[in-house]
């Protein structure tokens, strides 16, 4: 028997999904501004589906995403929005505090200098530190931005997870093109490894890479067919995103059953990964003799 942390699936497209809005550039943060109410909803069904690690709706916050539009002097409101929100539907069982990337996802080359990116993360991480049990990092791009926002989180003063996100063709390279492996030498300090954001078949590969640490490590994918060259524009928006059709909680859970055999210890999901995969993942990580933590 192995013990298992659950983390929950994935909160923006789950929330475009049920607002049936039209996706603005501010994604997720939009949602939660027009519908109070609904990202309670949402980690309410995650904790139903028996996840133990909930992240907050905080990764999208950041001053360059809020620049210019009606949210802008918002950013610590929407970040107390954010934590309150999950505390609502979250009693007993973890909750972390989502740092995204600055500027955009799966965007390396517009990664702010050292200096810059470690300030702007520290500011979140201290922000989000009173309210969660632990601070994770998520779609990691680059090495740059795996040692800028590991020095930022850092300062929370609570354990911290660092997750990247890789090449869907090539699990063995950061979507900036360096070797994954390159973070593992930038790691110290990290509490866990984790690739998210990312092809499932890609993860796979890169848990081999993640397992020659001695952290422990594991992963959630997307549901996306492939990230298009719209979304990377300037406030590109989320409907140029592709859904797969061959990804559905038994076919989920198979894969990350696999990240389990090789090792994994924290499994999840991340975009288009909803509620219905999470406790098909549960049933199937229990039936394999495992304990959920």
């Amino acid at each position: 028997m192995t013990e298992i942390t659950l983390l929950d699936g994935g909160m923006g497209q789950e929330l475009v999904h049920r607002a049936g809005d039209t996706p603005t550039p501010l994604w997720s943060t939009q949602v939660m501004i027009d519908h109070p109410g609904l990202v309670t909803a949402v980690h309410a069904d995650y904790r139903d589906a028996g996840a133990t690690v909930h992240t907050t709706n905080t990764y999208a916050i950041h001053h360059d995403r809020l620049k210019g539009t009606p949210l802008a002097d918002a950013f610590t409101a929407l970040h107390l929005a954010a934590v309150a929100e999950a505390k609502a539907a979250v009693t007993d069982q973890r909750i972390a505090g989502a740092i995204g990337p600055l500027v955009g996802s799966y965007r390396p080359g517009d990664h702010p200098d050292h200096a810059t990116a470690v300030a702007k993360y520290t500011e979140i991480a201290q922000l989000l530190a009173p309210h969660v049990d632990l601070i994770i990092c998520e779609t990691i791009a680059s090495v740059a931005h795996a040692r800028a926002v590991l020095e930022g989180a850092k300062t929370a003063g609570k354990p911290v997870w660092l997750a990247m996100t890789v090449d869907d063709s090539d699990g063995t390279r950061l979507r900036s093109g360096e070797p994954l492996a390159d973070v593992l030498a930038v790691a110290d300090g990290a509490a866990a490894l984790l690739v998210n954001c990312s092809a499932p078949e890609a993860i796979t590969t890169a848990l081999d890479i993640l397992a020659q640490h001695d952290l422990p490590f594991g992963g959630y994918a997307n549901g996306f067919t492939r990230i298009s060259g719209d979304f990377l524009k300037d406030k590109s928006t989320v409907d140029s995103l592709t859904a797969r059709t061959d990804l559905g909680p038994d076919a989920y859970a198979a894969i990350a059953m696999g990240w389990i055999a090789q090792g994994a210890t924290i499994v999840g999901g991340c975009c288009e990964v909803g509620p219905a995969h999470i406790a098909r993942l549960a049933r199937a990580i229990r039936d394999a003799g495992h304990k959920v933590v």
